[in-house]
């Protein structure tokens, strides 16, 4: 029902178009920017209905106000931020829906990057919007949450079903991988996921979107119970929610 057209913008960032087919209402989520929008718009015929903020920070709401003032589209974003979300008009949380035409997305709260942070997944086309909170081999950094508030929110999107796409907001995947392989260097299926990352990089292919099936077997954010990783840290047995912890503590020191 959706088609989603991937924007790369500023050094590192990705903008998606997602038009409902069947009606033609279009959401842009994360608008970094607005004349790259705009651009792309213009380039698909696409008409803006709404945009779709996952959290308020600059570089996922900062062509909010010129495109709302160029095109009239409503904004939507975290009730728990609201205060935050430049131009707001409606706000959602856990366990609200989101209707694009004839396309649904139900809403996560993720808190642990930031305090109001939300995450939409369109369940009938396996599309995940998730910001910051999921990364392809990762997550952000806690800057306003605890680690028990992130582990919660990976834990709701690390349930979906595992051909969901996961559309994150970033190209830090090399990094991420670098990362990883330090933590899980017994995971065969992330030595080669990294070699392949690499190969993309080097000829400057994009590594997002990713599909959560890849992210259950290789991103170690997601995998606190892996006894490979538990072992590298020395916490065998321990409480997920420190083994997560202490692989957050070591990717801020990486």
């Amino acid at each position: 029902m959706l088609e989603i057209h991937q924007i790369p913008v500023l050094s590192d960032n990705y903008v998606y178009l997602a038009l409902d087919v069947e009606t033609g209402k279009t959401a842009v989520i994360d608008p970094a920017v607005h004349e790259e929008v705009l651009a792309a718009l213009d380039e698909k015929g696409w008409m803006l209905s709404h945009i779709l903020n996952t959290h308020h920070h600059a570089d996922h709401t900062g062509g909010n106000l010129a495109l709302k003032e160029r095109i009239g589209c409503r904004i939507v974003g975290p009730r728990a931020d609201r205060d935050r979300i430049p131009g707001i008009d409606v706000a959602l949380g856990e366990g609200d829906t989101f209707t694009l035409g004839k396309s649904v997305a139900r809403v996560f709260d993720v808190p642990g990057h930031t305090r109001g942070h939300i995450a939409y997944w369109f369940e009938a086309d396996n599309a995940l919007f998730c910001g910051d909170t999921l990364f392809a081999l990762g997550c952000d950094r806690l800057f306003e949450g605890t680690p028990q508030q992130m582990w919660d929110s990976l834990s709701k999107l690390r349930a979906l079903p595992p051909q969901t796409r996961v559309y994150c907001a970033h190209e830090y995947t090399q990094a991420n991988a670098a990362f990883a392989v330090t933590v899980e260097p017994q995971n065969r299926a992330l030595v080669a996921r990294k070699a392949v990352i690499d190969d993309f990089r080097a000829i400057g292919r994009r590594t997002v979107p990713s599909i959560l099936a890849e992210e259950l077997a290789t991103n170690p954010f997601l995998r606190p119970d892996s006894p490979d990783l538990q072992r590298t840290l020395g916490m065998e047995g321990a409480p997920l929610v420190d083994v997560f912890a202490e692989t957050r503590r070591r990717k801020d020191r990486f």
